[in-house]
């Protein structure tokens, strides 16, 4: 009776592969395995990627003639129009790829979608008129489509909930006071006067886009469906929401599973990029009586915003660990001189971070064995358990103090050591080697972020060279050597489960082996999203699963063979 089955098993292969001949092929599978491996339609694929910024929002300054405290999105690509270098998209694109990235992280706001907000029109925007494109929604669209051609994967990245508000948001709602209210040094940028909040605003507040669950829910989407929308294959996975410092990790766990709804129900295909959270939460209203302190073990290792997974392992959410990449972010003294950085020899420095470490004159010390247990209790620990992790952000400006804001130049100008970014960068390099952690998104590609820098080099200079904004130089060599080592160490994580464990054919690990695990097989070869067991679909035990497995399972069921691989 099941030889029977064998010619309408045949049958319905043949068709399935046809129609993608026909219609084109459908979009590629993301997956995590059981050791916490990333993979595309199977395969294990590392992450070697960078954020590539300006479409989630520029910060113009209050006495800027166009546009005065505007927030214009717009693709950095290093030829702007007061200084015309001839560069294009195409030509960045090609640098990039040629810098040894395969996948590009898009920030974006909310905004960025409305191909009609005039910040991200002309006469707002700074590119040249060349390579200047008509609007954001047209700009990131563009750029995605470039990309795909390129042979570059894109994870897309809601990095605010407002272009205005920008970093400080921490949470959907963000309102002022923001934590940088306080900033010294003549900071132009507090943006007091936006919100994301549609009620409880203090006063002051005159510019006011309300965000909430249901809009960035509704963004998601949106975003989940470009792949078919645009016609492109290279979208892998979608950053939900950057730096969630001011949620518990109850409120963001439970956040991570909506997300997770909201994508698979347009694309279940790609991947959910999670950050940490933070040290506390619940300090939306600036005041000590709504604050919480969040678990993040060791109090001394304070962590960065979007770094804190402590509570993930004993509480993760409830969507499928197939789908779930944890992306921590992560930093040295030139984004935030923690706590840990305080020189030993220094006892009165002891338990200062921040400005007031610079006010005291406290020296930086990068000591790994101080480090590594704080990284491990925040994230790295979650390797071990089988997760997958990729760094969201890291990075920093290795010539810091130099090359930093003013106000950084100013308060930290008696340091005689300036290398303590790169040594801290070289020593988080080192751990995540260590743990085999190597899927990573460098912060940034373009060199516009005035704490960071970026991988190419920058003619702008806040003291020496204010007029350099924009133009971007050759690649830092020694950034591009950095990210070689990460990117090419071996990994030493525990490879997925042996076959010799599994019982080969058995595609969707019912414990049997029939015409069911064939077409699912086959499905999978078509790229139809569908999970399966990829090790037990290996009918031949060649390392991959084709056709070919399809085919031999088949057999298998109706009696034409007798045995899989070697196994059954």
């Amino acid at each position: 009776m099941k030889k029977k089955y064998l010619s309408l098993l045949l049958v319905l292969i043949a068709l399935l592969v046809q129609s993608v001949l026909v219609f084109g092929q459908t979009q590629p599978v993301w997956r995590v395995d059981d050791a916490g491996n990333i993979t595309l339609n199977g395969e294990i694929f590392r992450i070697k990627g960078g954020s590539w910024f300006g479409l989630e929002g520029r910060h113009e300054p209050s006495n800027d003639e166009t546009n005065p405290s505007g927030a214009p999105m717009e693709q950095y690509m290093g030829n702007v129009f007061w200084n015309p270098t001839g560069r294009t998209y195409d030509q960045s694109i090609n640098d990039i790829k040629a810098l040894g990235f395969n996948t590009i992280r898009l920030p974006l706001a909310p905004q960025t979608l409305d191909p009609d907000d005039p910040q991200g029109r002309a006469p707002n925007l700074k590119n040249h008129e060349s390579v200047r494109i008509e609007n954001s929604r047209l700009a990131l669209e563009t750029i995605i489509k470039k990309l795909d051609a390129a042979g570059l994967y894109v994870m897309l990245d809601i990095h605010s909930c407002s272009n205005y508000v920008g970093w400080r948001a921490g949470r959907l709602d963000a309102r002022p006071p923001y934590a940088d209210k306080d900033r010294d040094g003549g900071y132009d940028f507090l943006r007091e006067d936006c919100s994301c909040a549609s009620t409880n605003n203090p006063e002051g507040v005159t510019n006011i886009q309300p965000y909430d669950d249901s809009k960035w829910l509704a963004d998601l989407k949106t975003l989940a469906g470009m792949a078919d929308s645009l016609g492109v294959s290279n979208i892998m996975g979608i950053d939900i929401f950057n730096e969630p410092w001011d949620y518990t990790w109850a409120d963001w766990s439970s956040m991570i599973d909506k997300a997770y709804e909201a994508v698979n129900s347009v694309n279940p295909n790609i991947l959910i990029f999670a950050q940490g959270i933070s040290g506390k939460a619940n300090s939306q209203d600036g005041t000590p009586d709504t604050t919480v302190m969040v678990p993040h073990g060791d109090e001394f290792s304070n962590p960065n915003w979007g770094e804190n997974l402590y509570e993930a392992g004993e509480n993760p959410p409830s969507m499928p660990k197939n789908r779930l990449v944890y992306s921590p972010h992560t930093y040295g003294p030139s984004v935030f001189v923690q706590r840990m950085f305080m020189d030993p020899n220094q006892p009165e420095c002891e338990g200062l971070e921040g400005d007031e470490a610079g006010d005291a004159k406290c020296n930086i010390v990068i000591n790994p064995d101080m480090l590594y247990p704080g990284w491990d209790e925040h994230f790295g620990y979650l390797k071990e358990l089988g997760y997958a992790i990729a760094i969201g952000e890291f990075g920093g400006n290795l010539d810091w103090p130099n090359k930093a804001t003013t106000r950084d130049q100013n308060r930290y100008s008696y340091l005689t050591d300036k290398t303590v970014d790169m040594q801290w960068q070289q020593a988080f390099v080192d751990y995540l080697i260590s743990r085999g952690i190597t899927d990573s998104f460098y912060w940034s590609i373009n060199p516009e972020s005035g704490d960071t820098g970026g991988v190419f080099g920058h003619a702008y200079d806040p003291v020496s060279n204010t007029g350099g904004w924009g133009t971007w130089q050759s690649a830092d060599q020694r950034r591009v050597a950095l990210l070689d080592k990460l990117w090419n160490s071996v990994p030493t994580t525990p490879t997925p489960t042996p076959v010799t464990d599994i019982l080969i054919g058995d595609a969707n690990g019912d414990k049997v082996v029939n015409i069911v695990d064939a077409l699912l097989i086959a499905q999978y070869y078509v790229h139809t999203p569908v999970d399966i067991n990829v090790n037990a679909s290996d009918a031949n035990c060649d390392g991959t699963v084709n056709i070919v497995d399809a085919l031999l399972v088949a057999q298998y069921y109706v009696g034409l063979s007798d045995k899989l691989c070697i196994l059954n």
